[in-house]
C-alpha cells in the first residue's frame, strides 16, 4: 500500500511538475528496489518503513553537520527532503510511548549489566517494528534504565 502511494505521488509530481518533490521520490524508489534486489521479494510496508526511516536518519546526521558548518541552503533543502520522507512514515513516538516499551522489555529481560544491552535492544526493536520511533532516543533510554537498575 505504501508503495502504491509513493508511486501514485511520483506521477503527480511529474505531472505538476515539482522538480524538487520528483528527485526526493526517485531516490527513495531507488533505495526501495535495491533493497527489494537485496531481499529477493516484494517489500511490505514494515520493510518499506524501515528504508524509509533510514532515509530519514541519513538526512538528519548531514542535517547536523550542515548546521555545524553554516550551510544555510543545504539544510533548508535536506529538512525539506525529510518532511517529503517523514510523510510516508507513521507518526514518530513520544518519549513517554517509548518509554513503556523499554521499561516493559526490561522487566522482562532483567538486564543485570550493560552487557544485556544488546539483548534489550533486539527485544526492543522487535516491539517498534511498523512503528516510527527516534532510536537513538530508544538507545539512550535503554541506557538510562539498564543503570539505573
Amino acid at each position: 500500500i505504501m508503495y502504491e502511494k509513493i508511486n501514485e505521488d511520483l506521477k503527480n509530481a511529474m505531472k505538476e511538475k515539482d522538480t524538487f518533490k520528483l528527485s526526493v521520490l526517485r531516490m527513495l524508489k531507488s533505495a526501495l528496489q535495491l533493497e527489494q534486489i537485496a531481499k529477493k521479494h516484494e517489500l511490505d510496508d514494515n520493510e518499506i518503513s524501515a528504508v524509509l526511516k533510514k532515509q530519514v536518519k541519513v538526512r538528519k546526521d548531514s542535517l547536523e553537520e550542515y548546521k555545524k558548518y553554516d550551510k544555510a541552503e543545504l539544510v533548508e533543502s535536506l529538512e525539506k527532503e525529510i518532511a517529503i520522507l517523514d510523510a510516508y512514515l507513521p507518526e514518530e513516538m513520544s518519549e513517554s510511548e517509548i518509554t513503556k516499551v523499554v521499561e516493559a522489555v526490561i522487566d522482562e529481560v532483567k538486564p543485570t549489566s550493560m552487557k544485556d544491552m544488546g539483548i534489550v535492544m533486539k527485544k526492543v526493536n522487535e516491539q517498534l517494528i511498523g512503528k516510527n520511533a527516534d532510536m537513538s532516543l530508544v538507545s539512550k533510554l535503554v541506557k538510562e534504565k539498564i543503570m539505573t537498575k
